[in-house]
């Protein structure tokens, strides 16, 4: 009840005083502020982000909706509205790294989302395609005997035609043909007598996990600190194989007694990583890490 008044009481009055206070002793606004007491990266962006959508200037509240066409526009109507001069090319520079990371993040949640909604269609060439190519990269002294047939269960998935399981496969074969040593590692360890579990259907129920962090905003740290400038598919794409990779050293590291009790050790993973998450030097790259 009191978190709630003091919320309320913080966001409609006293924000403002103490703002208007520290102004009049520092001689700068907010956003002059927090680019002289934050480091670049998720802790000023996110900072920054905060401050504009919290703002009761209209002009500030749209910065964080503009498109990265009009990022430049809105920098100079930003410093406009604010009374900083035009020559203040820190303050300049700053403001337009932090709003293409903002929009960019935006527009790359709706590019996945988009992704994500595209069903897999055995009729298109394309998708038959990547299909191919990922057994390919996982299994290239095997030949597939068929486009429908088991072998596909040797790779993971659930039956003899993989249509019938497809979630975000583009991701799976972005891992296989980027990082092809690292995926055919762990496919092999996926097979494992006793903690064995099915690559394709984890890969599928992971690519749901780093699609579900991007959406509500836990990936900003990371893809702000990761990219100065605007956050691309590739990037995602990055973070998914992430998770992967340590998906199945966190597996063998807390040995289940069956692939039954694969959700909740996905959910304690996913715990782990929303924690990792909520550091603001975070960079969760595949880079940084050991092979198991």
């Amino acid at each position: 009840m009191w978190v709630y008044v003091w919320g309320f009481l913080y966001s409609n009055y006293l924000r403002f005083w103490l703002k208007w206070i520290l102004r009049l002793v520092t001689g700068k606004c907010e956003l002059q502020r927090l680019f002289d007491g934050s480091k670049a990266g998720a802790q000023r962006t996110l900072s920054i982000e905060h401050s504009l959508e919290s703002s009761k200037n209209k002009v500030l509240r749209n910065a964080v909706h503009v498109e990265e066409a009009e990022v430049e526009k809105c920098v100079r109507d930003v410093m406009k509205e604010k009374k900083i001069k035009q020559q203040d090319t820190g303050f300049k520079t700053n403001l337009h790294i932090s709003l293409l990371q903002i929009s960019g993040y935006k527009k790359l949640y709706l590019n996945v989302e988009n992704m994500r909604k595209v069903p897999y269609d055995s009729d298109n060439e394309e998708h038959e395609e990547q299909l191919i190519e990922l057994w390919n990269l996982l299994m290239p002294h095997e030949s597939l005997k068929a486009r429908i047939t088991k072998q596909w269960c040797d790779i993971g998935f659930q039956g003899d035609d993989p249509k019938t399981d497809f979630r975000g496969m583009g991701l799976l074969g972005y891992f296989s043909k980027h990082y092809t040593d690292e995926a055919r590692q762990i496919l092999s360890r996926s097979n494992h007598p006793k903690l064995g579990y099915s690559y394709a259907i984890v890969g599928i129920n992971l690519t749901e996990m780093a699609y579900s962090l991007l959406k509500n905003g836990a990936l900003k740290s990371h893809l702000y600190n990761m990219v100065s400038g605007l956050p691309q598919m590739e990037h995602f794409h990055q973070f998914y194989c992430y998770l992967v990779y340590e998906f199945d050293k966190f597996w063998f590291e807390e040995e289940p007694e069956s692939i039954m009790h694969f959700n909740q050790y996905r959910e304690k993973f996913h715990e782990k990583i929303k924690g990792l998450l909520l550091d603001c030097d975070v960079i969760l790259t595949l880079q940084n890490t050991k092979k198991p």
